[in-house]
């Protein structure tokens, strides 16, 4: 109890803190753009519980993970030595994560630019959204959700590490941040659902993210600000694309309505 209250009353514990807090928000935003592209697969009923399901057990998960930080720092120590560089099991972890949101990013691509050919070439506008959705149970969904979050966990908790040896900070700051993320999967599952020009400019993020993991597997430390950064700049073009389009769209329903 002395411990809390002393970790409480040091300033510099609670810079910590927040810094922590906001790496894991921000490093959540790759989760939760995975999550809402996977769970929007799902009939509209399931959707939620799937997020929350998902999000739930990864806190668990990193809670954990925790639990178990003392090996998890461990993972950093070289196992073998190839093209130079020392691989530990957090690079392979790393590659492997990597590997894998590459392979569904693309898969998801692929599908998605099947699908609006099928819809377009359909008689009559016959296709129907469940026609090109790709078929998906919860339980695949939350199982894709975990493997992926486990990638995302090891690597912030060794960087949280490096940040701070209060574990009680480290716990705090993995609540507050899966909290975040629970508050904002539905609003930003919903907001791709129904701009569905998102869903691509999303993939493409996931398919840069998988491609750093890799990078940062092989040894090559990519700065996480210049991925956000053009992250950020890329959804306000999109943000100001489809600004354009809705007033197209007006002045044309408006023409229309004058017309008749």
């Amino acid at each position: 109890m002395d411990y809390l209250l002393a970790l409480a009353t040091d300033p510099a514990v609670w810079a910590a803190l927040v810094t922590l807090v906001v790496m894991e928000v921000v490093l959540g935003i790759d989760n939760l753009i995975f999550i809402s592209i996977l769970t929007n697969k799902l009939p509209l009923s399931m959707r939620a519980r799937a997020q929350r399901m998902g999000i739930g057990l990864a806190l668990i998960m990193r809670l954990g993970l925790l639990g178990t930080v003392a090996w998890i720092a461990k993972l950093t120590t070289p196992l073998f030595e190839m093209f130079g560089h020392g691989f530990s099991w957090r690079d392979l972890i790393l590659i492997a994560g990597g590997l894998f949101l590459v392979w569904k990013a693309t898969k998801e691509m692929h599908h998605h630019v099947a699908s609006a050919t099928d819809e377009a070439s359909a008689d009559g506008g016959d296709a129907t959204a469940a026609g090109t959705m790709a078929t998906i149970t919860a339980r695949a969904a939350v199982m894709q959700i975990l493997v992926l979050d486990l990638v995302f966990s090891i690597d912030s908790i060794v960087t949280a590490v490096g940040m701070t040896e209060h574990i009680p900070i480290m716990f705090v700051a993995v609540i507050a941040a899966v909290t975040a993320m629970l508050f904002m999967a539905g609003p930003l599952s919903r907001f791709i659902a129904a701009n569905p020009t998102v869903v691509m400019l999303a993939l493409g993020f996931l398919l840069v993210i998988g491609m750093t993991l890799i990078a940062e597997g092989f040894g090559t430390h990519v700065p996480k600000g210049y991925i956000y950064a053009a992250m950020a700049f890329s959804a306000f073009v999109e943000g100001l694309n489809m600004l354009t389009r809705r007033a197209k769209a007006r002045r044309k329903s408006e023409q229309t309505r004058v017309l008749h």
